[in-house]
């Protein structure tokens, strides 16, 4: 297995970005500062402004009729 080349490559472009986030101290900086827009753009957005329509608009026990019918419609 170690002889095959594509073995051989993926383990060499592991090992050089793990070097290279080993070595990197802005970068740190810079990956924290797009996880924490992440999780603002999924997890806090999601919560404040994308409602859960189906179970609002939707009978219970009948969201799947609903979004066919939605789907069907539009």
């Amino acid at each position: 297995m170690k002889n095959n080349p594509v073995f051989s490559a993926i383990c060499s472009v592991c090992r050089f970005y793990s070097d290279g986030f080993r070595e990197m101290r802005l970068g740190r900086t810079l990956w924290l500062i797009i996880i924490i827009k992440l999780f603002i753009i999924f997890v806090v957005l999601k919560l404040f402004f994308f409602p859960n329509y189906i179970s609002t608009h939707a009978p219970e026990g009948e969201e799947a009729s609903f979004v066919a019918n939605e789907i069907l419609n539009h």
